[in-house]
């Protein structure tokens, strides 16, 4: 692509990193994953992230791991090669939304404790209350959601 479609592909890039930082991820680990999820070929170095997202080297080494622990790429070596090349981790979205619905009923557990340590019928228990009413309402829905559909073969 050239021209205008770069502009609007850079464009979406920086639209999905801005909307990411909404959830604590730095910008450039957004523009990092919205460019592997649009490039060609799939797996990019450093080097070419980089250039494509004009990011210093040690800015992406930061960002990409952060990338890599929340499990949203990988980092593969090429036999013969000392580059590093990333790619978005098969079935990343699936993987990382299933880690946070089981965060949410880890909180509704720890809110449970804390009703249990101070007791009901308080302020301080009340405001507990809320937080553990409202996770374990959103466990229950994720716990009864349909699975997600397959898209292996599309």
């Amino acid at each position: 692509m050239t021209g205008l479609d770069d502009d609007r592909l850079m464009d979406w890039v920086e639209r999905l990193a801005m909307f990411l930082t909404q959830d604590g991820v730095p910008p450039i680990a957004g523009r990092c994953l919205g460019w592997l999820m649009v490039c060609d070929p799939p797996e990019q170095s450093a080097a070419q992230i980089g250039v494509a997202i004009s990011a210093s080297r040690g800015s992406l080494t930061t960002n990409l791991r952060v990338l890599m622990a929340m499990g949203f790429v990988n980092k593969r070596m090429r036999a013969g090669e000392r580059t590093a090349y990333y790619r978005v981790d098969d079935n990343a979205w699936e993987k990382v939304v299933q880690r946070q619905v089981a965060s949410l009923a880890s909180f509704r557990d720890l809110a449970a404790d804390g009703m249990a340590l101070l007791g009901s019928g308080s302020a301080r228990s009340a405001r507990i209350q809320e937080a553990h009413d409202t996770f374990d309402w959103m466990a229950k829905v994720f716990d009864n959601a349909p699975p997600r559909p397959s898209s292996k073969g599309v």
